[in-house]
C-alpha cells in the first residue's frame, strides 16, 4: 500500500520525464505480467519519432483507442525481457488512457524455470537525456526497484 502512494509522489517530484514499469511473475503459470505507465503525449511522440516516423503525430492523436498492434510493436521495441538468455516477445493484453497517462498491460510467456532475467528499458530515451524509467521486478523472492536512465538501461539478475 505504501508503495502505491510513494510512487506517484516520486513521479511528481522528478525533474525529467518518468515512466513506471512493473514486472510480476504469475505464480503457478509460465507467465510474466508487465504493466507500463507513462504520459500519453510523450508516448505518442516517442512512437512517432523512434518507432515509425512515417506517420504524422496528428494522425496518432486521432486514434481512439490507440491501435493494439501499434502499441504491441512499441512495447516490443522499447522493452526487452530476456529469460535464461532467451529474448521473449510480449503480447499486449490491454491499454487504458486516463488523466493523460497510458497504461499498457503485456503478457510474456517463459518456456522454463527462471534462472536469470535481463531487463532493458528504452522508453523515451530517444527523446530525452534525463528520462527516468522506474522498473519494479517481482519474481519469486526477488523484489527490486531499479531506476533506468538513458545511460543505464539494462540490468541482469541471477535467481539460482
Amino acid at each position: 500500500m505504501l508503495k502505491a502512494l510513494i510512487l506517484p509522489v516520486l513521479m511528481l517530484l522528478q525533474p525529467g520525464p518518468v515512466t513506471m514499469t512493473g514486472i510480476d511473475y504469475i505464480a503457478g503459470t509460465d507467465s510474466l505480467k508487465v504493466t507500463v505507465r507513462l504520459d500519453y503525449d510523450l508516448f505518442l511522440r516517442d512512437y512517432q519519432q523512434t518507432v515509425n516516423d512515417d506517420i504524422d503525430l496528428k494522425v496518432l492523436r486521432n486514434y481512439d483507442p490507440f491501435p493494439a498492434d501499434m502499441a504491441n510493436n512499441y512495447i516490443n521495441s522499447k522493452i526487452a525481457i530476456i529469460i535464461n538468455r532467451k529474448h521473449l516477445i510480449g503480447k499486449l493484453l490491454k491499454t487504458r488512457v486516463k488523466d493523460n497517462d497510458i497504461t499498457l498491460s503485456i503478457l510474456y510467456r517463459q518456456p522454463q524455470k527462471i534462472k536469470s532475467i535481463t531487463v532493458r528499458n528504452n522508453i523515451l530515451t530517444g527523446l530525452f537525456s534525463d528520462v527516468e524509467n522506474m522498473v519494479i521486478i517481482k519474481i519469486n523472492k526477488l523484489e527490486k526497484g531499479i531506476m533506468f536512465t538513458q545511460e543505464n538501461n539494462e540490468v541482469t539478475f541471477n535467481l539460482r
